[in-house]
Parts: C-alpha cells; structure tokens; sequence
C-alpha cells in the first residue's frame, strides 16, 4: 500500500475504497486485495459503509456506496476538465486500443482524473483518483514542462516493469499546462517506443481537449459564473 499523507487510517481507507472500485469483494476478498489484517479491513469497511461510502450487494459482498455518487456528481460540477475530456479519451482509447488516462498536478505529485482500460485482457490499470511522483512517467514529466504542445514524451518501465506510455500536454486557456493525456500499456504491445505509434494520436487528442476548455472558456477547477 502507499503511503501517500501520513495518516494511516486514512491511506487505508481510501486503498479499501480503491480495491472495491475494482470490483464488488467480500471480506476475505478486500483483504487479500489491500493486504490488511482481516480486523483492519471489516473495521474499515464497516465504518465505511456507516458513512454510505460502502454498501453491501444482494451476496453480502462490499461494493461502494451511494454517498460517492453524490460526491462524485458535486466534483464533475466543480472540476469540469474531467466530463469535457472524457468523449476524446474514449475515442482514443478506442481508436489506440490501449488504455488511456488524464492527469493533473497536485504539488508535487500527479492525480489520475479520468482512466479508462483497454479492451485487452493484459492491460495496465491506473486508478481514477490515484497520486503518483511528478518525477517518474511521461505523464509527470509532461506536468512537469519537458515539452510543449506539439510533441509527446514517452516513458518506458520508470514506475513499473514492463509498462510503457506516452503522453502530451493539455494547454488552458492562458497557456499553462492543465493536464497531461497518456496512453499506456505493456511493452509487449506497445513496444518500448510507444511515440511512434501513438505520439501524434495523444498529442491530438490534448489538443482537441485544450480547444474544449477554449470553448468554455475555462480554466481547470474553475466553474463557469
């Protein structure tokens, strides 16, 4: 598990909250997926589930919870580059095949805001929400200013063995780097020179959402008077 604030109890709460995102679990399922001992994970997610965070299904099994979805529908209205980009992430996902994702910069670290999984059974998987080092992936980089709009940076095993991406830079309305669109996946496909497939497809399609948050007139995190 990281350890993202220092706040144990609450890095574990959100990884139960990950792992259910994965799928519905039952207890021994949500134990074995965040690797807590059994008393920590029921403690967790019943606490969770008092708070409408977690629910359990028709099998008894934790699934999350309607309180997210009110949340959840309060943060697309307050943070709209997520719903604006969502349409162009999924035509590149489907036109790549690969899976595709949308990061934004907090501090020192990236947060993934919009992931959607490639088709292919052997695919990398990056959780909506998650935070990652700037410093490591093409994504970081991209937040980090190492190229401008019209190019693409790739990255190959920085974070992890066998996986690969490239990534290209979201421009607001006043020039600055919003976001960073990526597509990625394992070396086996992608190769480890994944630009050269799809570098102009991800560059393209940070355009197409740069030229979104232009037509709203929006910058990221900004809702509109």
């Amino acid at each position: 598990m990281d350890i993202v604030t220092g706040v144990g109890v609450l890095d574990k709460a959100t990884h139960v909250l990950r792992a259910v995102a994965e799928r519905p679990l039952s207890l021994q399922g949500l134990q074995a997926a965040t690797d807590l001992p059994r008393a920590t994970a029921h403690r967790l997610a019943v606490a969770l589930e008092a708070h409408g965070l977690l629910r359990r299904d028709d099998d008894g099994r934790f699934e999350l919870g309607p309180e997210l979805a009110a949340l959840g529908r309060i943060a697309s209205e307050r943070f709209p580059l997520a719903g604006l980009a969502l349409p162009v992430l999924e035509r590149l996902r489907d036109d790549t095949g690969e899976s595709s994702q949308l990061f934004v910069r907090e501090g020192s670290h990236r947060r993934c805001v919009l992931s959607l999984q490639s088709p292919h059974a052997l695919r990398w998987i990056v959780p909506e929400g998650v935070l990652f080092p700037l410093e490591l992936g093409s994504a970081g980089r991209v937040l980090l200013g190492e190229t401008d709009a019209s190019e693409w940076i790739v990255s190959v095993e920085e974070r992890e063995p066998g996986v690969t991406s490239v990534s290209a830079p979201v421009l607001a309305v006043d020039g600055a780097i919003a976001a960073a669109v990526s597509v990625s996946g394992p070396i086996e496909r992608l190769s480890r020179e994944p630009g050269l497939r799809f570098g102009d497809r991800v560059v393209q399609a940070a355009a197409d959402i740069a030229a979104l948050l232009g037509t709203v007139g929006l910058t990221p995190g900004v809702k509109p008077a």
